[in-house]
């Protein structure tokens, strides 16, 4: 079945709640009802009669069936009385009916078709319990009534199959200020030229995951949010958006514009603009004239081969670029290219070929996002021009330690996550800032671990190794001595045979799972007293391989995972340390 929003006439000044949620069910069912005489699975022949009528019909009604009733076009002011229990189809379309009086209502329970298209039935002519007892309703139709009051502010019909929008649905609301028409059928052709008209209050509307094929025209001005994600869009018209410019945010992620879609000037009165998706399309360059208030741009997903810095020029307000997923390869962000977004925080380019790091990079970025390319090496000054960054993102390059440069993090004394996982490094990198709480380097193919490239960062928190190639004996003496502060330490998946020595002391969470694991002594934890999670699972235990007493000193400890060996292995936890009683005041 297709749905429709119909016009609703001249609202009254209040909504009933129980109708409106009424008008967001599936119950709604297309319009214009069906006519007189016309073939129709729901709703029968009324202008034939195959059967005598029955004995209890409404004046002046006609009754061609035991189940049908028919009191179409009477200009009837009052709800008809006297209509068989036994109805199951009920018109009542073309009247001047204002209300739906319970009582009458109530008694047709069987009712699976009603007609109330083109009456005169505000919200306050519905009791709350109107439909309670049709509890065999199929099919109703509403169209031209008064269910939608002048005072309505926020309207929401998303997910119904609606496939058109009459122009007084949401016209003439000097109230309305949300619109929700997502997830619908709406094409431009149903959506008419003033299916906003009187209605400058709307700030925020929905009209994403629908069939549209290009923006429609005679939005409302007073638009600050505007969703047209999950579409058809091949172009925006020429003034499409040039009288929202009170907009803020955009969204045109997952439609299909391409460069021939967009103008120079689709976005030039967009002058409040901070925030536009024009992610999953088909742009093959950045778009031209974008506003110079924009704080978000995302472009992932694109064909992107090529970033114009003339095309980003006069963004210094700009935060957030996000260019994943485009086409850049080596060639296509040549040095200097985002110079000139000063303001930029936040640099995405995940998965665009690029062989190393971008020269010339905004000074103040504080986060570069970068994995999944093909970057080989990191020399002294690639990063040089960053040094306020705080996250760093390398992960799944091609990055070998003997190319990447002793002095490569030098200046980075604000970096506080560094990611080198899925590299090929067979050594720790030498002078990693002392301000990392953050060091990620699974999946490489660490062999040995010296403390001098961990030496000063006593402010890391968590590191992972997991997935290398570690054994117990390529750890060096004194490795973990001045990492005070580090709380998770993930060693999963290596080639351990036991549990390291003198690990730190602040240690909460201890990953250990898929080594070669075999016996647990019963000082293996003696150095970690703050200990809370243990993860052992997928070693090689036996029922006698943890020793009674190694749990003993770790009074915080409350998760081990001993699943997966060879053989069950109970843990026996330590009881819950006592609580110390509060001093109290004098």
């Amino acid at each position: 079945m297709v749905t429709r929003c119909p016009a609703w006439g001249h609202p009254e000044p209040s909504l009933n709640s129980q109708w409106l949620s009424l008008l967001l069910l599936p119950l709604l069912l297309p319009g214009p009802p069906p006519a007189l005489g016309m073939e129709d699975a729901s709703f029968p022949h009324l202008g034939e009669s195959s059967q005598p009528p029955p004995r209890a019909c409404p004046r002046r009604c006609s009754c061609p069936r035991a189940d049908t009733v028919d009191c179409a076009g009477l200009d009837l002011r009052v709800f008809p009385d006297n209509i068989t229990r036994a109805a199951q189809h009920l018109s009542l379309q073309n009247n001047q009916l204002q209300e739906l009086p319970y009582n009458e209502l109530s008694r047709l329970s069987g009712l699976r078709t009603l007609n109330l298209h083109n009456n005169l039935i505000s919200s306050e002519g519905l009791p709350d319990e109107a439909f309670e007892s049709l509890t065999q309703l199929q099919h109703i139709y509403v169209a031209h009534n008064k269910f939608l009051p002048r005072s309505l502010r926020v309207a929401d019909l998303a997910a119904n199959e609606v496939t058109e929008i009459f122009p007084l649905t949401f016209g003439e609301k000097p109230a309305l200020r949300s619109v929700y028409l997502h997830n619908n059928q709406l094409s431009n052709a149903g959506l008419p030229p003033d299916a906003f008209h009187g209605s400058q209050a709307v700030v925020t509307l929905s009209l994403s995951s629908n069939r549209l094929s290009y923006v429609p025209p005679s939005l409302p001005s007073s638009l600050e949010r505007l969703h047209l994600q999950n579409n058809l869009i091949s172009k925006v018209p020429r003034g499409a958006l040039s009288r929202q410019t009170h907009l803020r945010e955009l969204y045109l992620q997952h439609n299909q514009l391409t460069d021939s879609g967009l103008h120079a000037t689709t976005f030039s009165k967009l002058h409040g603009l901070e925030y536009l998706d024009l992610s999953h399309n088909q742009l093959a360059a950045v778009p031209a004239g974008l506003p110079h208030t924009l704080a978000v741009l995302h472009l992932g997903r694109n064909r992107i081969r090529w970033v114009e810095a003339a095309r980003l020029r006069g963004l210094r307000g700009l935060r957030y670029l996000l260019l994943q997923h485009n086409q850049l390869g080596a060639a296509g962000l040549p040095a200097g290219a985002l110079r000139p977004l000063r303001g930029l925080h936040t640099l995405h380019l995940y998965g665009n070929g690029l062989d190393r790091v971008p020269q010339a990079l905004p000074r103040r970025l504080r986060a570069l996002v970068l994995p999944h390319n093909r970057v080989t090496t990191l020399g002294a000054r690639d990063l040089a021009a960053t040094p306020g960054l705080a996250e760093l993102n390398l992960a799944y390059n091609r990055l070998a330690s003997a190319c990447v440069h002793r002095r490569a993090f030098r200046r980075l004394r604000a970096l506080r996550s560094l990611d080198l996982a899925g590299n090929q490094l067979t050594l720790l990198p030498s002078g990693l800032p002392a301000s990392l709480r953050t060091l990620r380097l699974q999946r490489n193919q660490l062999r040995a671990l010296e403390p001098e490239p961990l030496a000063g960062l006593d402010q890391l928190q968590e590191l992972c190794l997991a997935h290398n190639r570690l054994r117990v004996g390529d750890i060096g003496p004194g490795t973990w001595h001045e990492l005070q502060a580090l709380q998770v330490l993930d060693l999963s998946h290596n080639e351990l045979s036991f549990v390291p020595p003198d690990l730190p002391e602040a240690l909460e969470e201890l990953h250990l799972q898929g080594n070669r694991i075999s016996h647990v002594g019963p000082e293996a934890f003696l150095s970690t007293p703050r200990l809370r999670a243990l993860f052992l699972r997928a070693n090689r235990l036996h029922v006698t391989s943890i020793a009674p007493e190694a749990f003993l000193g770790l009074p915080h400890l409350r998760v081990v995972d001993t699943t997966g060996n060879p053989e069950p292995v109970l843990v026996q936890l330590p009881p819950t340390a006592p609580r110390r009683p509060r001093a109290e005041g004098p």
